[in-house]
């Protein structure tokens, strides 16, 4: 009892911050583009877990590290471009609800390449969920009619990653301290990181001369280190301790978070919208497996 009260602590703890990322984003890309907000969250989040998880790096064997550098690609690097690139077309709130197709595809892949068996009451709590996000995307895409949707490609692209990503921790990487597998991830990614904000004009006068630079940097550091370094040791642990989909279920409740930061910041919000909340949060509830 006490360990699915702790899982489900994590899981909420997750979506909040999650949640809250999105809007993160957005407000970071006021005063950086993508790829220096993309390159610049990485760079800072490396930072962060260098300095706390430096012993757990040493601890990593060498024929963990392959996997390391693949979950480090996978589920931090080319995500954080995704994003940053997705939300210069559409809003947050809608990223975050594409967002929620990671369990879904966490169950394809667990089963297809991973071989990882889900029981049928997942596989309902997954279809559930998406059901309620389905909802969601078409209501938000009512409402935004003006956004470019095709940008949406880059949050499905980033959700396939995530589900490979959180299969690979749980199949080779399940023994890893969650800090080891976040850290030994930047120290691989940091580089090709630096590279690309060398190359995104971040050093030039006009970045530095933007109104808006000084917050940009403020948002891109809270996101880094809760969004990002917190969030990623939180999530490491969440997976080894209970399933690969249970995991990717907090992709669920992130849109209800992102949701509420959206209608703060001024965009709105229906009853059909908050019926479809409801959806997801019986999705999530169905797909936790109550004997793992």
């Amino acid at each position: 009892m006490k360990n699915i009260q702790v899982k489900w602590l994590y899981l909420f703890v997750l979506s909040l911050i999650w949640g809250s990322s999105f809007i993160l984003i957005k407000k970071s890309l006021l005063g950086l583009n993508p790829y220096q907000l993309g390159a610049l969250r990485t760079i800072i989040t490396a930072l962060f877990l260098f300095i706390a998880g430096y012993k757990s790096i040493k601890e990593i064997k060498k024929e963990q590290w392959k996997w390391i550098a693949l979950t480090g690609i996978l589920g931090s690097f080319i995500p954080a471009f995704l994003f940053a690139i997705a939300e210069t077309e559409i809003d947050s709130a809608v990223a975050s609800i594409l967002n929620s197709l990671v369990p879904l595809n966490t169950i394809l892949f667990g089963f297809a390449v991973f071989k990882i068996a889900s029981t049928k009451r997942q596989i309902l709590g997954v279809v559930v969920g998406f059901i309620g996000t389905s909802i969601l995307i078409l209501k938000g895409a009512e409402l935004n009619p003006e956004q470019n949707y095709l940008y949406a490609g880059f949050v499905i692209i980033s959700t396939v990653m995530y589900a490979l990503n959180v299969n690979i921790i749980k199949s080779h990487l399940q023994f890893v301290k969650p800090l080891g597998i976040a850290a030994g991830n930047y120290v691989v990614i940091i580089i090709p990181a630096i590279l690309i904000l060398l190359f995104s004009d971040f050093f030039n006068a006009e970045t530095f001369e933007n109104p808006n630079f000084k917050m940009a940097m403020f948002y891109v550091t809270i996101l880094s280190f809760f969004g990002t370094a917190l969030a990623k040791v939180l999530f490491n642990k969440l997976v080894q301790i209970s399933t690969p989909v249970f995991a990717s279920s907090v992709t669920y409740l992130m849109p209800l978070v992102a949701l509420t930061w959206g209608v703060l910041d001024g965009e709105s919000f229906t009853l059909l919208q908050g019926f479809a909340t409801i959806i997801i949060l019986l999705g999530v509830y169905l797909s936790h497996k109550r004997q793992q």
